[in-house]
Formats: C-alpha cells, structure tokens, sequence
C-alpha cells in the first residue's frame, strides 16, 4: 500500500488521501510528505469490538464522503467487506484487493458478506491467476483483475559482503512452520552457516518462545537467530545468501519477492498461491510439494553446498522479478483505478 501510494503522489493532479483505522493504525513505511492522511479520533476498544466496528463504519463513510474521491481502494480480508459496508449506496468507485489465500475461509459470516459484496465492488483485484479462477467460481459477477504486489528494488549504495546466511521472513505464526525450518537446519548441521529468522509474534500465537525453547534444546543458540520485527529487513535480504519460506498459506508473499529482488534463490513450499507465479522452478529458486520438509532439506543443502549454483540462480531471480517492479504495478493499479478518468 506504501508502494502505491508513494507512486500515485508522485503523478501530476493527482491528490493522495491515507484514511487508517482499526486497533493500531501506524505508519511502518515512508510515505511521501504530500500524501494526506486521515486517522480516527477514537482509539479501537477491542473489548467493545461490536460498539467500535459501528464507530469505525461511520468514521469511514464520512470521511470518504468528506474526501469525495474519484476512487477507494482497500487492502486486507475483513477489512475490505468492512469499507464496502461503510460505502454501500454511496457513489463512488470501491475497488478491493483481496491478499488473503484465496480458498481460505474468513467464517461463514465474513464469506457470506465477502460473496454478496464483492460482486458490488467496482473491482476486485486478486494477486495470481489461480485466485482469479477460484474466486469467479464462488463470485461469477465479480469483476476481477489479476495484479501483482509491487516488488521495491533491494539494492545497496555501498557493497555489502554475503554471509553464509539461510534467511527467512515472517511473521512468527504456525502457517509459517518456523518450529520445522529451525529442526531441518540443526540437522543439516553445517557448522559455517547460520538460519535467521526476521519476525515477531502476531495472531496472540506467542510463538517466539517456544521457538526459543526450541533453540535451546537443540543447543543451537550461536547459529539461529530470532531476530525480531526489523525497519532494516533490506540489509538482512543483502547479506544472506539463501530465502526460505516454508510457509502453507499465502496470496502473494511479498517476501519472496523482495528476496529475489536483493538476488537471492528461494527454496519455497508451492502453497496456494504466489510462490509458483513468482518462482520458475529450478530456474531461479525450487518449488517444494507442500510439506515435503525432505526435498526442502535436500535444496537447502543443494545451495549451500554450491555457491556457484547459488549465485547464478540469485542473479536470474533479480532479473525475474523486475516484472512486478513498484513502476509496472503501480501503473496497473492506476490504470485500472482512474479507468474512465
């Protein structure tokens, strides 16, 4: 959402508006200083969830009402029924990307809202082609567009030396398979290299403890490394020299993205959906059957134990990914979002 914004500011006559809302609206990434932005007065009590979600519903009417954009667009999976909700009979192009795996169920309550609101949306943009396929089944009237996240170049001002760094990226949570990961590096057991895991705890899963724990017993404290939440994650994507994301749900990683911008292989589970729309197996990175933890060991040694394997398909993946760079999708975005300006 950074990305886009900071790309549609950059364009002549065009006024940029940021409305945050919901229990912690911050700002992790820069934005432009000419991007407007629009916050709730009230803090989100999440013990009054219902009572704040009408509040939250209003704020967003009037101020989108008060804006009287030409477009709206939503990011997130509850978050999108909640804006349509909020604009419902209003006038205005509402167009929602969809991030989450695309057959994965929000509860019935938030399907049934997802299948009547999306077909009313100006368009609804998902991330690969096979969420595209899955969604026109359940939602035939949707108007779909297939748009990819945009990918920010990674690269450094000055020369960053590789280390011998397996890196992974993402939030501590049981999709994630951290706790596997971290069992299949102590037993590759390869003394010169280190697993960093970028990430903290999300969801109220309080996963990173027991990913301690995890270290601990395996004795391998000097060699993984739980990192935390990072403002600085280019810097991590430039010194490793592996990705890896064992991970069973996603839309879009962004993550895989990133990491094969800074010319990094990806070893990657070939979950519903994305990673098999970003990576050509065996090309710049390897596909991995979903929990096949066994060939996901053996292409983690494959790479570790051939640099120039390693570099080669790095390079290839730099080169790959430039189709989803920040300009081409932020262009898409715009183009679809100003369609009959």
């Amino acid at each position: 959402m950074s990305l886009l914004a900071n790309h549609f500011s950059a364009k002549d006559n065009v006024e940029v508006h940021l409305v945050m809302y919901g229990i912690k609206p911050i700002i992790f990434y820069s934005l432009a200083s000419n991007i407007i932005i629009h916050r709730a007065q009230f803090v989100f009590n999440n013990k009054l969830r219902f009572l704040y979600t009408i509040k939250t519903l209003l704020f967003l009417r009037n101020v989108i009402t008060q804006i009287r954009p030409y477009s709206v667009l939503s990011f997130g999976e509850r978050f999108n029924n909640l804006v349509l909700l909020a604009l419902f009979g209003r006038k205005v192009n509402v167009f929602v990307s969809d991030r989450c795996q695309p057959n994965k169920s929000l509860g019935w309550f938030q399907d049934v809202l997802r299948r009547f609101l999306y077909q009313r949306a100006s368009g609804v943009i998902v991330q690969t082609n096979l969420a595209k396929e899955i969604y026109q089944k359940s939602m035939p009237m949707a108007r779909l567009t297939v748009i990819g996240n945009p990918i920010k170049t990674i690269m450094s001002e000055s020369e960053i030396l590789r280390e011998n760094i397996v890196l992974t990226v993402g939030r501590l949570i049981e999709s994630k398979h951290h706790d596997e990961l971290i069992r299949i590096f102590a037993d590759i057991n390869m003394p010169d290299w280190k697993l960093v895991i970028v990430g903290d705890d999300a969801l109220k899963q309080h996963n990173k403890q027991k990913l301690e724990h995890l270290i601990k017993q395996l004795s391998f404290e000097d060699r993984i490394t739980l990192a935390g939440a990072q403002n600085n994650v280019d810097e991590y994507y430039l010194r490793s020299k592996i990705f890896v994301l064992p991970s069973s749900s996603e839309g879009f990683p962004n993550v895989i993205g990133e990491a094969m911008a800074a010319g990094l292989p990806v070893v990657a589970f070939d979950c519903i959906a994305g990673p098999s729309e970003m990576i050509t197996d065996n090309i710049d990175g390897f596909l991995i059957p979903l929990f096949d933890y066994r060939l996901l060991k053996d292409k983690l040694i494959q790479l570790m134990n051939d640099p120039l394997l390693s570099e080669a398909m790095g390079e290839k993946a730099r080169s790959s990914i430039q189709r989803f760079s920040s300009d081409k999708i932020g262009e898409d975005y715009y183009s679809l979002l100003t369609f009959a300006v």
